[in-house]
């Protein structure tokens, strides 16, 4: 049955909770925080990230999700609460839904890399 992103989207938004800027922050001091940057390389070139967060591309993230997966970054464990983001949110929820599926528990959507730089949360230059 065919699907559009829009329907997918509106899944995904329904299933990944969405925090604030100031609940992300909140998240962040906390133990074990897993902070991750869906966005691509060229992106973060431009703008930077936030200051921890591991990059993965929405196109690597099963690869670097999956225990089982010779491309497995360690980093990511599905005990862990892992906070998500990209330019908007929406590559984000997607990817929180993706995680969802495949066993990670504590998972969220916290938006848009400029709302979070915006709303004061530390960020660092990748060269």
């Amino acid at each position: 049955m065919p699907t559009s992103v829009a329907d997918m989207l509106a899944s995904a938004n329904s299933s990944v909770p969405k925090l604030s800027p100031e609940e992300t922050a909140e998240k962040m001091r906390g133990d074990g925080v897993l902070v991750v940057d869906v966005r691509d390389p060229s992106e973060i070139e431009k703008t930077g990230k936030i200051r921890g967060a591991v990059n993965v591309s929405r196109g690597m993230l099963e690869f670097r999700a999956d225990p089982e997966s010779q491309y497995h970054d360690p980093a990511f464990e599905p005990e862990r609460t892992v906070l998500l983001y990209c330019a908007s949110g929406g590559r984000s929820a997607l990817a929180g839904r993706t995680l969802q599926e495949m066993g990670y528990g504590e998972v969220y959507n916290v938006g848009g890399f400029k709302e979070l730089a915006d709303a004061g949360i530390e960020t660092e230059q990748v060269h």
